[in-house]
């Protein structure tokens, strides 16, 4: 019963009027919002209304919360969500802003049982227990430029997902295809290591060595900031990707031609 009450309610909200104003920000700080079909844009709108009225953002650090802000994180954060069943990153109660880079602890473990403790900065953070956190200064930076490849709100919300069942792995839920995703998920994080050990360049940001979980977050900001690239690059990837997704970016941002990367690496 409470689940069918919470597919009520959140129907509801999406069904709600979107503000010109809000429709005005995301314009601005989100390119891949303006380059949706229209259809596509009013599903966009409907997971915000959810988004916004079910997690709760707050201000750090001195941050001061609008609606620019919380519009900004969640439309980016809605993109991920697309054509697909979803239950709206089900784990995250709170997102935390900060208006700029923040410094998070970090503790490393040395030879025996002795462990170090150490600072470092961080433009993100996911956690599994509920929040995420985030700067705002690399939010609207990562939103408004959709060629760089790198977004940071993708990118911690791609753990959100990679959460969902319970592990933290590279694997988010998914109906079908596990064997695939592992084959070609797996190849490609190994091809990322031998192209780093030979000093090669690669399209893949290469902090997606660190570990599977931090490989599947990087190549989903790539695979929505740098379509093109990634589909004559690791057209496998690229796939599997658009397969998990139900979308195909490249085709998105042909449309707005402020937003189609023409770079290459």
């Amino acid at each position: 019963m409470f689940g069918w009450f919470k597919r009520r309610r959140r129907a509801r909200l999406r069904e709600q009027p979107f503000p010109e104003a809000w429709d005005t920000i995301l314009r601005k700080n989100v390119p891949y919002y303006r380059s949706l079909p229209d259809d596509d844009r009013r599903e966009l709108q409907g997971h915000i209304h959810v988004l916004l009225a079910e997690k709760n953002f707050e201000g750090c650090g001195g941050l001061a919360m609008t609606d620019e802000i919380r519009l900004t994180i969640a439309g980016q954060a809605a993109i991920l969500l697309l054509h697909r069943e979803t239950d709206y990153y089900p784990g995250l109660v709170s997102i935390l802003v900060y208006p700029d880079a923040f410094i998070a602890p970090t503790e490393d473990e040395e030879l025996g049982d002795e462990v170090l403790e150490g600072e470092d900065i961080h433009l993100g953070e996911s956690w599994n227990i509920g929040a995420l956190v985030l700067s705002w200064k690399h939010v609207l930076h990562g939103g408004r430029d959709a060629r760089d490849g790198e977004n940071v709100v993708l990118h911690e919300f791609a753990h959100q997902l990679d959460y969902e069942d319970g592990v933290s792995n590279g694997a988010p839920l998914l109906d079908s295809g596990h064997e695939e995703w592992g084959s070609v998920l797996s190849g490609e994080f190994e091809n990322l290591w031998r192209d780093i050990e030979r000093n090669q360049r690669t399209l893949i940001d290469t902090y997606g060595a660190t570990n599977p979980a931090e490989f599947f977050a990087v190549v989903t900001e790539c695979f929505f900031e740098r379509p093109a690239a990634m589909r004559t690059k690791h057209p496998e990837l690229y796939q599997v990707l658009s397969d998990f997704y139900q979308q195909d970016p490249e085709s998105v941002l042909q449309g707005d031609p402020s937003s189609v990367d023409n770079r290459s690496r």
